[in-house]
């Protein structure tokens, strides 16, 4: 049996980036359990700390020049992210945007200059975001770009000039463009949040852009985009099955590379042969497993790789593009062997009202899949999906005994516009049920022991766990919700600021409070806790902003009341969802010994 800290552990180095020359690598690693930021000279130089914090993981960086990085951290969970930059030798850390209850997030790298940024962040108004000009080597902070309240995004031409933006009444979304940063900003086209042309890129030429559109489609596809005419021009590509996921871009070469898409599993199309011949190379080096380009440096004469499968966190390589040599860095998690990890493997399945369902099932090495104890993971958002890949909760649970089934419901994202409106108004109901129908698929197939089944799932899914239990009281002999929603309108009163924009968005996918009370009240597993006789445990970040812990009060308050057994764990330096090893160690320990009480292999 493999260790909840061995399994939890902080990878030894993670998020790998190559600085603008390719002669330096930064990454982040463990500094007293907390990620910090590391950079190493190539190929076999030194190493140099440049972070030392105690309290909380960086949460992401990048090179802002060849000397310095800047990088993003938050307080105890609150997503309050703060800016900070430091050189490469660890000297001059500053706090960039040292204010309180203030999100920070990068608009523009700046390639072309060195000292300076752009940044947007709530700092005059919390409900939404400004574009300020940040020099990275003092701190100098000057406002740009002032937001009249309705915009929700902000895109920069190649020049790092402020040319489109999109704006948001909550329901209907406008493209706006302006020809430079002196020109009024015009609309270009309105379209509702469901069938839109969402930009990604502007084209090279600085006069188009490129877009995932599903208008007049189930799928969203990539198209140029006309932004005088306020119409999609070229198909560039579609899938007939899934919408797009991601478009790769050479910079030094000035053209996509390609687009990227889930199936069961990551999938590429290319349109450049030279791009399509590094990623033949990397699959022919690294066969069966899932080969990412993580990055370049600016001259596109070498790149790092991230290789991994769904039965482990892999390894960084270095891939040095004049030579066609792939040199190994380092694994994520060596301590770990692959051997003793699950397959997660794709499995499918029809609601009770007709729709495909896409799911993964993580059965234990040394079993069959006959008459198994199942932990179901609905997974949050809900407008999100699960996909094929290392993650050491499943691989926990596995390596416990339980078979573990995920399922990507109606609303997952991904499989196009009428998948995505069947949830609407949903929670609770047809969304359930289709996690249901996957339970009942797994037990008509012999896979599943009926006897010995949990469920387990996170924000969204934490909600669908309490669904669970509601709805289907027989069905689960245990169940695990974590930072989950209880409460339909509290959850929606609380919501962080700069979400507000988009409310009416979230009445249309969720419910009115409104209009909608009689769904609301009927949907809502705080107020029907006499229906529940599930043994119950509940984890919470005391700092959420997303999932306030309220709703987690509110559940456990009601079932004690009814002398219900719950357990409940809170965490005070936590938020959605928890970050700080201990706390992740604790929560697992708790849960471990929850499921072999009640579903005991």
């Amino acid at each position: 049996m493999i260790t909840i800290e061995d399994l939890f552990r902080k990878p030894e180095k993670i998020n790998i980036e190559l600085s603008p020359d390719g002669k330096t690598l930064a990454y982040l690693a463990p500094h007293k359990r907390r990620m910090n930021l590391f950079v190493k000279a190539l190929p076999d130089g030194e190493v140099n700390q440049l972070t030392h914090g105690i309290d909380r993981d960086i949460q992401g960086y990048t090179w802002c020049n060849n000397d310095r990085l800047i990088y993003l951290k938050d307080t105890g969970g609150d997503e309050n992210t703060r800016l900070y930059s430091v050189g490469i030798d660890g000297t001059n850390n500053l706090d960039l945007t040292p204010f309180k209850d203030v999100k920070c997030d990068i608009v523009d790298e700046l390639e072309n200059d060195d000292d300076h940024v752009l940044i947007q962040m709530n700092k005059r108004k919390k409900e939404f975001f400004d574009v300020y000009r940040l020099n990275v080597q003092n701190g100098q902070l000057d406002l740009i770009a002032e937001n009249p309240g309705n915009i929700s995004q902000w895109f920069t031409d190649h020049d790092g000039k402020l040319r489109l933006c999109v704006t948001t009444d909550g329901v209907n979304n406008s493209i706006l463009f302006r020809e430079t940063e002196a020109f009024t900003w015009k609309t270009v086209a309105t379209y509702n949040f469901v069938e839109n042309a969402i930009p990604l890129f502007f084209t090279f030429d600085n006069q188009s852009i490129y877009v995932s559109s599903n208008v007049n489609s189930d799928k969203s596809s990539l198209f140029t985009y006309d932004l005088r005419t306020g119409k999609e021009t070229l198909l560039i590509y579609e899938h007939d099955e899934v919408d797009i996921s991601r478009l790769m871009i050479s910079k030094k070469r000035k053209l996509i590379t390609g687009v990227s898409y889930y199936t069961d599993r990551l999938h590429y199309h290319f349109f450049d042969d030279e791009r399509e011949k590094l990623q033949n190379f990397l699959d022919d080096k690294l066969p069966g497993y899932e080969n990412s380009v993580t990055s370049f440096d600016r001259e596109e004469n070498s790149c790092t790789v991230h290789s991994g499968s769904d039965r482990t966190l892999g390894a960084y390589y270095y891939c040095d593009l004049k030579s066609w040599t792939l040199t190994k860095l380092f694994d994520l998690t060596p301590w770990l062997s692959e051997n003793d990890m699950a397959e997660m493997k794709p499995i499918k399945y029809t609601s009770r009202d007709g729709l495909v369902i896409h799911g993964y099932l993580s059965v234990p090495n040394d079993k069959k899949a006959e008459k198994l104890p199942v932990v179901v993971h609905p997974h949050g958002g809900p407008w999100h999906r699960d996909a094929w890949g290392y993650n050491p909760a499943i691989q926990f649970l596995v390596n416990r005994g339980f078979a573990v089934f995920q399922m990507n419901f109606r609303g997952s994202t991904g499989y196009g516009k009428s998948f995505l409106k069947a949830s609407f108004k949903q929670w609770g109901q047809t969304m359930q049920d289709d996690i249901t129908d996957g339970v009942q698929y797994l037990i008509d197939r012999g896979i599943a022991d009926p006897d010995k089944l949990a469920i387990f799932g996170g924000s969204y899914g934490g909600y669908a766990t309490l669904s669970a239990i509601v709805k289907t009281p027989d069905v689960y002999a245990c169940a695990i919700d974590f930072v989950g929603v209880s409460n339909l309108f509290t959850f929606l009163e609380t919501i962080p600021p700069y979400w507000k924009q988009y409310l009416e968005m979230m009445y249309e996918m969720v419910g009115h409070p409104e209009k909608d009370r009689e769904m609301f009240e009927k949907y809502s597993p705080a107020k029907h806790a006499d229906k529940i006789k599930t043994p119950l445990f509940i984890a919470q970040g005391a700092n959420d902003p997303r999932v306030k812990k309220n709703e987690s009060d509110q559940m456990v308050n009601a079932l004690k009341e009814r002398g219900i057994e719950i357990e409940y764990m809170v965490k005070d330096n936590e938020g959605h969802g928890f970050q700080n090893e201990e706390n992740i160690f604790d929560f697992y320990r708790a849960m471990e010994s929850f499921l072999h009480k009640h579903i005991s292999t």
